[in-house]
């Protein structure tokens, strides 16, 4: 009998496999899986999304203007040049959606997020993953993926799940090396776990260049996750050919009202990322320390560190003794990563009994 066929396409996807919330077994767990804001969410923001229960019965802003308005303030942009979405999720999808196709290349980093894949295949691209520089990005092997066929390149920065930077520098020169008729999107989910001096002009390219967008999210330093706020910057040409795709009412009016007053609270961005640095570098010095029993942790730059597991203790086998000590991390063999836990900096308490259970199931491999 014949029946409905989805595209060849389509079914080439994996799903996206989000990070775990609770054992398999049921066990409640701290979860280290997902690099969200151990932090929560900051005041102002609450308040102002508790204030959305009196329009439960009235459509959202579709223009989301007074969120455009405010990002715009914040970052000194165009609040015409603001697309927004479910997420970033969602602009990076449109992004695909408006600019490839079949018969086109995406090409994104070994180890880059996984959606790049989903969004290049769910409008029938190719996707081309360029090879990584010891889990970084290499713009040199990015740009020699370049073919007539190259319509988008991915490229998170800091990336998701490495935590690896690419500098300014760097980025500019990967940007100089692509044709103008290629969209450049520069994922930024975690650029506001940067510094000022860490700037990778990301902004002020797509300020200023007519083909690049820029990416960013309320989910994880705003402690906005489940509301899915997120927007991206761009010139006018590119976001009006995305707005053209974008779902009517993509952000709730609690969303837009929690991220309206969570981007002009930079006080909470900023005590969020000093927690967040601190102990980053506590926790990637105290892994180093167990490098003679195989664990090393990959340079970080987000709110997580990737740990490889290269001596007698597995991946697979500290995934499940921190589930065991009450902890659920991102254990990543669904991308290319067997060997790797990706583990969302927490609290002091967090950090502290990860590194110690760590420590001991180490010292009980060797």
């Amino acid at each position: 009998m014949n029946k409905p066929a989805p595209k060849d396409w389509i079914m080439a996807i994996a799903p996206y496999v989000p990070g775990k919330a609770s054992a398999d077994d049921g066990r409640k767990v701290i979860k280290l899986s997902a690099n969200e804001n151990p932090l929560g969410t900051g005041q102002a923001a609450r308040n102002a999304r508790s204030s959305a229960g009196e329009t439960l019965h009235i459509y959202p802003d579709p223009g989301a203007v007074a969120l455009r308005a405010a990002i715009a303030e914040v970052h000194d942009l165009d609040p015409a040049r603001i697309i927004y979405g479910t997420g970033s999720d969602e602009v990076l999808h449109l992004a695909a959606g408006a600019y490839a196709g079949p018969g086109d290349e995406v090409i994104y980093v070994r180890y880059g997020f996984s959606v790049y894949d989903i969004a290049a295949r769910r409008v029938g691209a190719t996707p081309v993953i360029a090879p990584d520089k010891d889990y970084a990005t290499d713009v040199d092997a990015l740009l020699a993926c370049v073919t007539d066929k190259t319509r988008v390149v991915f490229l998170a920065n800091p990336n998701n799940p490495t935590g690896t930077y690419t500098s300014a520098a760097e980025i500019a020169r990967l940007h100089a090396g692509l044709r103008t008729d290629i969209l450049l999107v520069i994922d930024q989910a975690y650029a506001e776990y940067l510094y000022l001096d860490e700037d990778d002009g990301g902004l002020e390219l797509a300020r200023t260049a007519s083909n690049v967008l820029v990416t960013r999210t309320f989910s994880k330093i705003y402690g906005l996750a489940a509301e899915r706020v997120g927007w991206g910057y761009g010139p006018v040409e590119i976001i009006d050919a995305m707005h053209r795709i974008r779902a009517p009412f993509c952000l709730t009016t609690a969303g837009q009202l929690a991220a309206v007053a969570a981007v002009r609270d930079q006080a909470w961005v900023d005590n969020s990322r000093d927690h967040n640095r601190q102990w980053l570098d506590w926790f990637a010095r105290e892994i180093d320390a167990l490098g003679n029993h195989g664990l090393r942790v990959v340079p970080s730059k987000a709110n997580f560190a990737l740990i490889l597991f290269e001596g007698k203790l597995t991946a697979e086998v500290a995934y499940n003794g921190l589930i065991d000590a009450g902890y659920i991390v991102r254990w990543l063999p669904g991308q290319g990563l067997p060997h790797g836990l990706r583990i969302t900096i927490g609290s002091e308490q967090d950090c502290r009994a990860i590194v110690d259970a760590l420590r001991h199931l180490a010292m009980a491999a060797h």
